[in-house]
């Protein structure tokens, strides 16, 4: 029976070859326009959520502040320090922290041949390179023998070694940070972050703390940086943090302007709100544009239902049920939308790769490389969204004319002129 309806749907179609085909095109447009938005709007999520991850794993940065509570015998106003036994403590009565590590900033020169750069020398652990997404391209990142044997070892930010070396290799060169000579053990490519602090890691350099402990004095670090077990429990391991340090500087662990710290993942349901809301308005926009192609499809087949009302008069007398009139015209509806959309996906994918990549986050990042900029890829996420919205609108754009052809009676129909 199934097959029969649709050998019917089909020998309808081909009748008016023209009418089929113009009312197709609606659909192969709005299938297309689905599809397209649906791949800028992932392509765009892509490109943030990139940037956003880019800042570290779940990394935390904590400052020292000043005290505004009078606790523990102490005097509201007291400046915080951060120490080595700050970090010790956090590692070993911090149950939610992962990973942490001090580090200590000074701002100074760094030169290479005649080429001189200023900019932030940063001593840090090895713990540092996995919590902020420090990844080498070339050479490699600070171990614990670098820290254990005190080396003056140095790694490079991608514009810091563009300044200083240009196109030139610089893994195994030596610079001089303050009349100190370093050797170069890596370097990384530009890291397209959407915040920083103190300056950009593409502009800074990265050495041992123990070496910086031998160019100036590192008793008080500049900030700590720690990283939770998992991202879903960062502001219980602030607290925790907090709780540590107040506990050995005596100070109230509700004191909020005694340590600042900043985390991503309280920014995180922003960035998923700006990216959601625009991919739902894209498919939102989309639909509409789908949809009126299936209004051209009811429009087609309300003509369709006039113009075969002897047809289906003859059908009820043969002893044609109502439901087999309506399942005639869904499924010539569907099969006018399926056709339509099958095109319609195939030249959505053509059209991505013709488009291939849209400027976005590139020009201000002065990047050539097409990583924060919209790549436009049709996945299979996307044709199914799109074809879950294309089986609504055929089954909305059948469904009226369909029942309006079942329920005509069949004496008036066989008289119809």
């Amino acid at each position: 029976m199934l097959r029969e309806i649709l050998l019917q749907a089909w020998s309808s179609l081909r009748r008016q070859p023209l009418r089929s085909f113009l009312t197709m095109l609606g659909i192969v447009w709005g299938i297309m326009a689905v599809s397209l938005l649906l791949a800028y709007g992932t392509g765009f999520r892509s490109v943030l959520m990139y940037t956003f991850q880019a800042f570290g794993k779940g990394a935390v940065i904590t400052w020292p502040g000043t005290t505004s509570e009078q606790a523990g015998g102490e005097r509201a106003g007291k400046e915080v320090h951060f120490e080595q036994v700050d970090v010790d403590d956090i590692r070993a009565n911090a149950s939610l922290v992962k990973r942490v590590s001090a580090e200590t900033v000074k701002f100074q020169g760094v030169t290479y041949e005649t080429q001189t750069i200023s900019t932030a020398v940063r001593g840090v652990y090895p713990e540092y390179g996995d919590m902020r997404n420090e990844v080498p391209s070339a050479g490699r990142w600070i171990d614990a023998e670098d820290i254990a044997e005190r080396r003056r070892v140095v790694f490079l930010g991608a514009k810091a070694r563009e300044k200083l070396f240009g196109t030139h290799p610089a893994v195994g060169e030596d610079v001089h940070i303050s009349g100190a000579r370093f050797l170069v053990i890596g370097t990384m490519e530009g890291k397209f972050q959407d915040s920083n602090y103190f300056t950009s890691d593409d502009e800074s350099v990265w050495i041992p703390y123990s070496a910086a402990s031998d160019m100036w004095d590192t008793k008080y670090a500049s900030v700590i940086i720690f990283e939770p077990i998992a991202p879903r429990f960062e502001a219980a391991a602030e607290d925790q943090v907090r709780q540590v340090i107040a506990d050995r500087q005596h100070f109230a662990a509700s004191d909020k302007r005694a340590i600042t710290m900043f985390g991503r993942e309280e920014e995180r349901p922003i960035y998923d709100g700006i990216t959601l809301g625009l991919e739902g308005l894209l498919l939102f926009v989309g639909t509409l544009t789908l949809g009126i192609g299936g209004v051209g499809v009811m429009n087609i087949m309300l003509v369709t239902v006039n113009e075969r009302f002897r047809e289906i008069g003859l059908r009820r007398a043969l002893g044609a049920r109502r439901l087999h009139i309506r399942m005639q015209f869904l499924a010539e509806s569907l099969a006018i939308t399926l056709t339509g959309g099958l095109f319609g996906v195939i030249l959505s994918v053509a059209a991505a790769a013709a488009i291939g990549t849209l400027p976005f986050l590139g020009p201000a990042y002065k990047d050539k490389s097409g990583k924060v900029d919209i790549h436009m890829h049709i996945s299979w996420e996307t044709v199914l969204v799109s074809v879950g919205v294309l089986l609504i609108v055929g089954v909305a754009s059948g469904l009226f004319p369909a029942i309006r052809a079942s329920r005509l009676d069949p004496v008036e129909a066989l008289r119809y002129e």
